[in-house]
Parts: C-alpha cells; structure tokens; sequence
C-alpha cells in the first residue's frame, strides 16, 4: 500500500505546482494586459496633446512672421 501512495503523491504534489504556475501566469497576463491598456490609453494621450502643441507652435510661428512682415513694412514706409 505504501508503493501505491508514494507514486500517486509525487505526481498530485506536481499537479498542485503546475495548477500554482498556471495561476500566477493567468495572474500575470491579466496584470500585463491592464498595464498594456493603461500605456496605450496613456501613447494616444500624449498624441493627442503633441498634435495640439505642434498646432500651437504653428499658429505662434505665423504670428510672428505676419509680425514680422508689419514691421519691415513700417520701416521701408
């Protein structure tokens, strides 16, 4: 009786392990594919407020342009 529990405990005790292993990768993966939404939540953020900027930036380069324009046109006037 001995024999049959010993080779029925190994194989159960690595069962027990592989079911902990498989938990902790569905544990793992779940917490990846959280911080993989929150980044590309985050990336899409971010060009959203670049393409703004680069909107800003060119709305300030034509105002000192047209500036620029006014005051050489008061100086050759």
């Amino acid at each position: 009786m001995s024999d049959i529990n010993s080779q029925k405990n190994p194989p159960m005790e690595e069962m027990d392990v592989l079911e902990r292993r498989v938990s902790e990768l569905i544990s793992l993966t779940e917490q990846l594919s959280r911080e993989n939404k929150a980044l590309r939540t985050q990336q899409e953020n971010w060009s959203v407020e670049r393409a703004k900027l680069i909107e800003k930036n060119e709305l300030a380069k034509s105002r000192v342009e047209s500036m620029i324009g006014r005051l050489r046109a008061l100086e050759n006037g």
